[in-house]
């Protein structure tokens, strides 16, 4: 049987918490992973955040952001390709996200801003993006998405295990006995709100390691006032936009006890995602910027009955996988293999997905 090609991919992540671009690069046949490569993060400027996070509000007020974003994006690449001395002459494909400012899979919607096909041009490298909308067109929830990048990173760990990434929103891979034994969904909001609260109280962008919930009280009342959403006993697949939770609470809340009691919420919302799980898991895996989160983590080991391990310490590179997943989503995508599944997304049947730009 003849090798299958393996190609060299860069995978580029705008995520929910909308503080900078994730770049990272892989080489798969789109079965197996080779290769898990550098990968580096550029931060946003301070205005140019702020002004994602406005039209994350307000998605008809763009105001030429796509293009900007698609220039800083084109920037990001050339810097690393640069810094990791990688011949951009050798590289297949670009997995380019792109930032998303809408949400909404009962009206069928997701949009990501992000213009690939001058992306393609500027590199003269084949990028694929927009890989959520043929999984809406097919009845699915467009995301999540990175799951089966997941079953192929836990590859040696027992099962059944989660992966649980912490980024603006939370979301929960449960990996089962076979490649596509999978199951997946959003469990509720990961950082976003605190990141919210902590700018709304004018004490930085986000909570470092959690040391602002660490000095609070969790207020349970208020706590169960937060859980009190129908989203949570929903079954999956099941997808949330950013801004589906409004914070709730009180103005005289101080600002430590406030940022407790929304990261015990977001550890509460996975502890109860393992009601929809087929089976118990072994361990958790956390990744994404939630991994930082001292605090967070310290709920989520306080409140589940399994081994919580952080993605770092077991060799992954936490805040650089939905970037990775990217990059193999794209070489999956060139091969027309499926990167959405009915147990994650809802679709039907396996679905592959993107749309190609060649330059």
């Amino acid at each position: 049987m003849a090798k299958k090609k393996v190609f060299r991919a860069i995978g580029l992540m705008s995520g929910t918490s909308s503080d900078g671009i994730d770049v990272a690069y892989l080489e798969s046949n789109g079965l197996s992973l080779s290769l898990l490569g550098g990968w580096a993060t550029y931060p946003y400027s301070k205005s140019f955040r702020n002004r994602l996070r406005r039209i994350n509000s307000d998605p008809s007020n763009q105001n030429g952001l796509e293009r900007e974003l698609t220039e800083l994006h084109y920037c990001a690449v050339q810097d690393f390709l640069n810094s990791k001395k990688l011949n951009p002459e050798e590289i297949d494909l670009i997995g380019f996200h792109g930032h998303t400012i809408e949400h909404n899979p009962e009206k069928s919607r997701s949009v990501q801003i992000g213009d690939g096909e001058l992306l393609a041009q500027k590199l003269n490298i084949t990028v694929f993006n927009n890989f959520r909308s043929n999984d809406i067109r097919h009845g699915g929830q467009g995301a999540p998405l990175a799951p089966i990048f997941h079953s192929k990173l836990a590859a040696q760990f027992e099962r059944p295990l989660a992966v649980l990434n912490i980024g603006g929103v939370a979301n929960v891979t449960w990996i089962g006995g076979h490649e596509e034994e999978l199951w997946a969904f959003d469990t509720g909001p990961g950082n976003a709100l605190i990141d919210d609260w902590v700018m709304q109280h004018g004490a930085g962008e986000y909570d470092v390691d959690g040391a602002i919930a660490a000095r609070g009280s969790i207020n349970f009342e208020a706590l169960e006032g937060l859980l009190n959403h129908e989203y949570f006993n929903q079954n999956p697949p099941k997808s949330l936009d950013r801004n589906e939770f409004f914070m709730g609470l009180r103005e005289d809340f101080s600002l430590e006890d406030g940022a407790a009691t929304l990261g015990r919420f977001t550890a509460e919302t996975v502890r109860l995602s393992q009601m929809h799980f087929p089976r118990p898991v072994t361990r958790w895996i956390v990744c994404g910027g939630g991994q930082h989160n001292k605090f967070i983590l310290s709920q989520l080991r306080n409140n589940l009955d399994q081994p919580v391990l952080v993605a770092d310490d077991v060799g992954w590179h936490g805040d650089a996988i939905e970037a990775q997943a990217f990059a193999y989503l794209a070489i999956r995508s060139s091969l027309g293999l499926p990167i959405s599944f009915p147990n994650t997304t809802g679709v039907s049947t396996p679905l592959t997905g993107g749309v190609r730009h060649d330059p």
